[in-house]
């Protein structure tokens, strides 16, 4: 089954259970113990599609990923008249040649091409073109990639943001000048070390046939991405970077809930952001907040949550864009324009071969290591609204 007709039929469904619901509540809004029983199957359906749709737009992501050629990717242009500049250092085609050599002979062949890109200690630069394959990657995974400003820095990086601003007042006429202050703040990116690590066998690392490259790439692209998310969320700037939901750091909390969440509730959540930033904003919340909110209404009767009828769409609460992250907290809902959240890149990423640590074994192991800092940098810019725990 397409990704279409997935979402098709998620569709039908849901408007099957509101149709369900509409017809069967009592005049004080409560469905029977059987009733009830129906609707959370057809929940369950809802769910089960949802899941089934994101399964599958990895997978053709992944099929897409693994598609492209590996040993010798056509890398000239069609003649347009005037020589193409060739590549050189870490971006040429050699380069990346001797690095696959290397990883594939247990870096017992390694050519002077890769002395361009030695590390301080031992390790090999990731060639360019690995790099920015391993950034799609990371974009692919993490949501917050796609929603903040992302920024490459060399040094701690200083961000000036603005405290007060002139105000404007009227004066009569011939009437003194009245002056006021421009202040600034700064906020600072600086860069957290993350890594991931594998092992491999010798005779999968020699085995030709096995695409090592997309292997090391997608394993390695999935897990750098679910740890940044996750810090990217709930970091709180202590050896990592500060999330959105951090209550220090992050955005700004509008209220904490004691009841049930309500419609009204999340209507309080939109129009607490200034306007401005409604403009490009979206919600995030985990999945099962989303599962609570499929079942409220507005005060026309009408539900909140609108499923996503074409692919490549998110699903939308009130009109806005729903993202769901298995990482965002289950007591709690963010709303704003995310891209004042920004991820400060340091440098590149690497990798560095382990090759005495398993010999023993047999085995080989990798090592991917990364800088990376990330900060909201208007609190204003993003609502928090803390929901009532359940046990």
């Amino acid at each position: 089954m397409t990704i279409q007709e997935l979402m098709e039929k998620r569709a039908k469904v849901w408007e099957t259970a509101k149709n369900f619901v509409d017809t069967h509540e009592n005049e004080n809004g409560v469905l029977s113990a059987e009733d009830n029983a129906a609707y959370e199957r057809m929940e369950a359906e809802i769910e089960d599609l949802t899941k089934a749709i994101d399964r599958h737009r990895k997978a053709e992501q992944r099929e897409k990923e693994l598609s492209q050629p590996v040993n010798q990717p056509l890398t000239g242009k069609p003649y347009s008249g005037k020589q193409e500049e060739p590549k050189t250092g870490r971006a040429s085609d050699e380069y990346r040649r001797a690095m696959l050599n290397a990883m594939r002979s247990n870096f017992r062949q390694v050519s002077n091409i890769l002395q361009e890109g030695v590390d301080a200690d031992g390790g090999y630069l990731v060639p360019e073109e690995y790099d920015r394959r391993l950034i799609d990657v990371l974009d692919e995974e993490n949501i917050m990639r796609g929603l903040a400003t992302k920024i490459t820095t060399s040094g701690q990086h200083k961000i000036n943001i603005a405290a007060t601003k002139p105000a404007a007042a009227w004066i009569e006429e011939g009437g003194a000048l009245t002056f006021g202050d421009a202040t600034f703040d700064q906020k600072y990116l600086d860069a957290f070390k993350l890594h991931v690590a594998i092992k491999v066998t010798e005779e999968l690392l020699y085995d030709s046939a096995f695409n090592l490259e997309n292997y090391i790439i997608t394993q390695f692209g999935s897990a750098l991405a679910n740890a940044e998310e996750d810090a990217f969320l709930n970091g709180n700037g202590t050896g990592k970077p500060t999330g959105i939901f951090d209550a220090v750091g992050g955005g700004h909390l509008l209220g904490t809930l004691t009841a049930a969440i309500k419609s009204d509730d999340v209507l309080d959540l939109v129009y607490g952001l200034k306007r401005p930033y409604r403009k490009k904003a979206s919600f995030i919340m985990n999945d099962g907040t989303l599962a609570s909110l499929r079942k409220l209404k507005d005060n026309n009767g009408a539900y909140i949550w609108q499923p996503s009828y074409q692919a490549g769409e998110p699903d939308r609460v009130l009109g806005y864009a729903v993202h769901t992250s298995a990482y965002a907290p289950k007591d709690a809902i963010s709303f704003g324009d995310y891209s004042y959240y920004n991820i400060g890149d340091r440098g590149t990423r690497s990798f560095k071969q382990l090759n005495e640590l398993f010999a023993g074994n047999g085995m080989i192991g990798f090592v991917a290591k990364e800088r990376v800092d990330g900060k909201l940098l208007l609190p204003e810019a993003v609502q928090i609204m803390k929901l009532k725990v359940t046990e």
